[in-house]
């Protein structure tokens, strides 16, 4: 009989660090046009859709527009957050100029001015709930939640002891009034498509 003395180190999972998490992650087969989140330390995969993509575009050229091209506006990139295994990567992310990111090549939530997120179904929960307290509690100055499934989009801003001080409902075709947030801008929603 050959006892096997060979054993496989396993970590527990409370000992995992978002670095840990995403480098299992990046060795795992991910369906290309998926990305990949960890929200209080459990591991979201949603597609993007094409109404989803359209939406995330025509935001972008907005911001473009007012901000310029060389604006640093990121999209689907990774972002560590304070509280439990919080690495997310928003839809759309704009970076304050002159903002660096640190030695792994990953922003601060401290450097955020606006995060835009497009619900999935999978996971709108996540946008309205844990993602919504996160950002609130790191002091983004302004957080869009757009939802094609109902035709609106939400606003919150002045973040202040953990929650937002304006939640702002504004429906599709109607503009959102981003004048006092860091971008200062009106967003035209006159064309977002919806599912």
């Amino acid at each position: 009989m050959t006892v096997m003395t060979d054993r496989i180190e396993m970590t527990e999972p409370d000992e995992l660090t978002l670095d840990d998490l995403f480098e299992r992650l990046e060795r795992m087969p991910v369906p290309e046009g998926y990305k990949v989140e960890i929200v209080e330390g459990s591991v979201h995969t949603s597609p993007q859709r094409r109404t989803h993509w359209k939406i995330i575009r025509k935001v972008l050229r907005q911001l473009e527009g007012h901000l310029g091209e060389e604006a640093e506006i990121d999209s689907d990139v990774r972002i560590d957050f304070p509280g439990h295994l919080n690495g997310f990567a928003p839809d759309l992310v704009k970076i304050a100029d002159g903002a660096t990111p640190d030695s792994r090549g990953l922003f601060s939530p401290n450097d955020i001015e606006l995060v835009v997120e497009v619900i999935s179904r999978s996971t709108a929960a996540n946008d309205y709930g844990p993602k919504l307290r996160t950002y609130a509690s790191s002091g983004v100055p302004a957080y869009l939640i757009v939802d094609p499934y109902v035709g609106r989009s939400r606003l919150f801003t002045h973040p202040k002891d953990g929650d937002y001080g304006r939640d702002l409902t504004v429906d599709f075709g109607e503009e959102i009034d981003l004048s006092d947030t860091p971008v200062g801008l009106t967003l035209s929603t006159e064309n977002f498509p919806r599912d």
